[in-house]
């Protein structure tokens, strides 16, 4: 008997709530899209269209993975950010909603046809660098990730999102060899789990993620420690920053760019009302 998508959708949910997964019914949705090659109103308006088998056998193959844990960003090779979707793979961080929040800050104060500077130290997918620069026409961005394989991922979806032209991209060690004063503004999620966290973590981040972009030292603050003094130096005067923290990091991180010479340092929170970006300005009375 052939699956229809209203079962098949059905029958995803109830094997991924016994697999003790959460959000079993958004997960159960997105992986019957995409192997019936449906969308969401396909299943509220052609709710008993079969599957044909080679779909079935799809679903099939996507829900096992699922339920060892995979993530359905890497079963579909595909994320969603900001106003953007991402080609993501196992050699990035798959990006998550409480990073639009820097996004969301960056955009604020960024005119529209403002021909702004934009680094991104650890660029991974490209997920923040390439939201900003698809909502600023005007603006450039270079992405720097020591990951080559990081880089190659970035380097697709800045040429699927037509931003190729306006992006550059850089294998290197954070700030290693750029110039002083060089960007208008910089943005950085750097991994900040501490060492011994790392093995507590749900397996589909502990697993699958590449342990590269998730670790940060001993107590998380090994990389905002080299940071906070080297945003400053590639900051124009009057130039401003936004970095990515973990829910418990406000007042140490804080702390380093203040000690680095930040101003008007602030700490806003996720749609979770969780720290969870630090951003400030570089003194434009430096010199």
């Amino acid at each position: 008997m052939s699956l229809n998508l209203l079962q098949a959708w059905q029958g995803a949910k109830a094997r991924l709530e016994a697999a003790g997964l959460s959000g079993p019914v958004i997960d159960a949705r997105l992986l019957v899209e995409a192997a019936a090659d449906a969308t969401r109103a396909d299943i509220v308006g052609d709710p008993y269209r079969a599957l044909t088998p080679e779909q079935a056998a799809r679903l099939e193959d996507y829900l096992g993975r699922r339920e060892r844990r995979e993530p359905v960003s890497h079963i579909l090779g595909r994320k969603g950010f900001w106003k953007i979707m991402l080609s993501v793979n196992s050699d990035v961080l798959t990006p998550r909603p409480d990073t639009e929040t820097l996004v969301e800050w960056v955009l604020r104060d960024f005119p529209e046809q403002a021909a702004w500077s934009v680094l991104d130290l650890g660029v991974g997918s490209g997920a923040i660098l390439l939201s900003i620069l698809s909502e600023r026409p005007a603006a450039r961005g270079l992405g720097v990730d020591v990951s080559e394989e990081a880089l190659a991922v970035a380097r697709d979806n800045a040429a699927s999102l037509g931003l190729a032209g306006r992006v550059a991209l850089l294998r290197g060690d954070w700030t290693t060899g750029l110039g002083d004063d060089s960007f208008d503004l910089v943005v950085s999620n750097p991994p900040y789990i501490a060492t011994h966290v790392i093995e507590t973590l749900e397996p589909e981040v502990r697993d699958h993620e590449p342990r590269l972009a998730l670790e940060g030292g001993p107590d998380g603050l090994a990389h905002y420690r080299v940071l906070a003094a080297e945003i400053l130096r590639v900051l124009r005067p009057g130039g401003r920053f936004a970095v990515e923290i973990g829910y418990d990091q406000k007042a140490p991180v804080e702390a380093l760019f203040r000690q680095a010479g930040a101003g008007g340092v602030q700490t806003l929170k996720d749609l979770g009302e969780r720290d969870r970006v630090v951003a400030g300005v570089k003194n434009p009375l430096e010199t």
